[in-house]
């Protein structure tokens, strides 16, 4: 009986140790937190795209040589116009009369340089014969001079009206296609005073506007694919042609891309998307909740093998939606932690989890 009793109590007493034990390593198991993790992603190129509009690459500003007032108006935004048509006219009154008083002064110099000339060859004739006094020639001579330099004066004066007339009327220095109108009929303009903008014939190019900090990621040249909004199943070769020196005032540069063969068909104001690739040395990535910093040194938290967390500096590169570029600091083969990692410390003990919360086995990281 006593033998019963003694075997049953220590049944009893094994059996307590054994459920203190397994309730000990359960709460251990609690106590350690669940860590989404994830090794990062690399990619051997980066592509960025961006909004832009079809523009000629020549357009040039029209205005008229001369002041005056607007009397007529011929054309109209988006008409196309040809090589030395006529676009606007100014107020000829004024020119005309200056005209008219050009050629009346002309008249006169030409008269007036006739008579000299008779009376030099009358004198010529009257010198031999002793009939008139060498001082009576000379005077005679140097009137016929000054009678030609004042008709010579007096026809580039006429000249001179005459182009002010004839610069009245503003013509296309080339054909193409009008992109802006800066007058109305009535209005005065100065000489030089923009009055339509004139997109020439020719090449095209698409716009658009780079972020400063991808716009060292451009270079001259570089090549680049356009799709048209209007027919996007289409693709363009193109490349970059010009980089703007300055920034604007939202910190985005100005680039211009130009098609790599001629597309008449393509129309001018089109809303087009350039695709532009960035050829780089294979790249890591991590998701932006990966990255934190301290003393604005970035860090991920990468899980060694038994499990613990290790703070890691990283050197950053480009910012997407979703992801950064990370250029130095990790292997492709560590794990990082995903989101939270500001909550985290140095050695701590997790159990890492992937996006479907499936355990993950870890292998040992790779030496730096």
């Amino acid at each position: 009986m006593n033998r019963a009793h003694i075997g049953l109590s220590g049944l009893i007493i094994l059996c307590s140790i054994t459920l203190l034990g397994c309730q000990k390593e359960k709460t251990v198991n609690q106590d350690i937190p669940l860590v989404m993790v994830t090794k990062p992603s690399s990619s051997a190129q980066a592509q960025h795209s961006y909004a832009g509009q079809v523009e000629a690459r020549q357009q040039t500003a029209l205005s008229f040589r001369v002041a005056g007032q607007i009397t007529e108006r011929d054309v109209d935004v988006g008409d196309r116009v040809r090589a030395g048509q006529v676009l606007a006219k100014l107020d000829v009154k004024d020119a005309q009369l200056q005209l008219n008083a050009a050629q009346a002064q002309f008249d006169n110099a030409s008269a007036a340089a006739q008579v000299a000339s008779d009376e030099l060859k009358r004198y010529q004739q009257l010198l031999p014969i002793n009939a008139v006094s060498r001082s009576q020639f000379d005077a005679i001579k140097n009137q016929y001079t000054a009678a030609q330099a004042s008709l010579k004066q007096a026809r580039s004066n006429l000249d001179v009206a005459a182009n002010q007339t004839r610069y009245n009327q503003l013509r296309a220095t080339q054909a193409g296609v009008i992109t802006a109108r800066e007058i109305e009929v009535g209005q005065v303009v100065s000489a030089g005073q923009t009055v339509y903008q004139l997109a020439i014939d020719g090449d095209r190019e698409v716009v658009i506007g780079v972020p400063e900090q991808l716009i060292s990621t451009l270079k001259i040249g570089q090549s680049a694919s356009v799709r048209l909004w209007s027919s996007s199943e289409n693709v363009y070769p193109a490349y970059v042609r010009e980089i703007s020196p300055a920034a604007d005032a939202t910190r985005t540069f100005r680039v211009k891309v130009a098609f790599s063969q001629a597309q008449p068909s393509i129309q001018l104001g089109q809303s087009a998307r350039v695709f532009l690739s960035e050829p780089t040395q294979t790249s890591l990535s991590v998701p932006l909740s990966s990255v934190s910093a301290t003393h604005q040194q970035p860090y991920v938290w990468v899980v060694e093998a038994n499990h613990t967390l290790k703070k890691v500096p990283v050197r950053l590169g480009d910012y997407g939606r979703e992801q950064v570029s990370i250029l130095s600091g990790l292997q492709p083969s560590d794990w990082v932690v995903v989101g939270g990692v500001h909550l985290l410390r140095e050695q701590q003990k997790i159990r890492p989890i992937d996006r479907n919360n499936r355990a993950v086995n870890l292998q040992a990281r790779a030496a730096s």
